[in-house]
């Protein structure tokens, strides 16, 4: 299996990471042909093209026009690291021992507006760029015409890498729009949580978040390769509800927050 999930807005980039092990993004050279286009704007520009503050809009500018290649541990952080949030804390990889991390590298991608398709372990710079910004660049409108096709094969090579053909998507729907579903030599499973609220079962997007991450987590440590075995998933009071799900799309509930 092959799983895909977002980034987080929030960043950490003070907390010294638990492993010293790093690799380099794939799409390096298109993330700094992004960076260069981003530097065109203006903090206040940057604030109106995301819906930020102005304060967030200068963070951001001084971001873009700080990136500096090469990456190092020096003035980078792994990206499983590195990103915080909802979903991070789910996953914890700041808990993960070495073999885990070795397991993440093969079967776990995040999507990036910046950087593509990351490894758990890939060096990032702090940026914010979300992909369904609808910023105006060389290649098109917005980031997924910037991408195009790309990360769609980017995933396939590594599902015929680890010789799979199951792709678990446990990404927002703004961030999996980057990836072409006919184009994916596979089936797309899309795990789906759902609390009790109110009388009935609901995706409340707090927890939804955070259970990507448990699954992620999930997966990982129990060393999963069969879509089959992630029905047993079973993490902070989740179940796996049959008779709510359907062929592709599994759904997994909770009566306690």
């Amino acid at each position: 299996m092959l799983i895909v999930i977002s980034p987080a807005k929030t960043l950490d980039f003070d907390t010294a990471p638990v492993t010293d092990k790093h690799t380099m993004p794939d799409f390096l050279k298109d993330s700094r042909a992004l960076i260069k286009e981003l530097r065109e704007l203006s903090p206040a520009e940057i604030s109106g093209l995301m819906k930020i503050s102005d304060k967030l809009g200068t963070l951001n500018f001084d971001r873009y026009h700080g990136f500096k290649t090469p990456f190092t541990p020096a003035n980078a952080k792994q990206a499983a690291l590195a990103f915080q949030g909802d979903v991070y804390t789910g996953l914890a990889a700041d808990t993960f021992k070495a073999r885990d991390f070795d397991f993440a590298q093969q079967h776990l991608r995040i999507l990036s507006g910046l950087y593509g398709l990351l490894r758990p372990l890939d060096l990032i710079q702090p940026y914010r760029l979300e992909m369904g910004t609808r910023f105006h660049n060389s290649r098109g409108d917005n980031l997924y015409q910037f991408w195009g096709d790309k990360l769609t094969q980017a995933v396939n090579e590594q599902l015929a890498h680890i010789k799979s053909k199951t792709l678990i998507n446990l990404a927002s729907n703004e961030y999996f729009k980057a990836i072409q579903p006919k184009q994916i030599n596979g089936e797309i499973i899309t795990p789906v949580f759902k609390d009790w609220k109110n009388g009935q079962y609901k995706i409340i997007s707090f927890f939804a978040k955070k259970a990507r991450g448990l699954m992620s987590a999930y997966i990982i440590q129990n060393r999963l390769k069969k879509a089959q075995d992630i029905q047993a998933f079973d993490v902070e009071g989740y179940r796996f509800a049959p008779e709510m799900s359907k062929e592709r799309e599994w759904v997994f509930t909770r009566k306690q927050g």
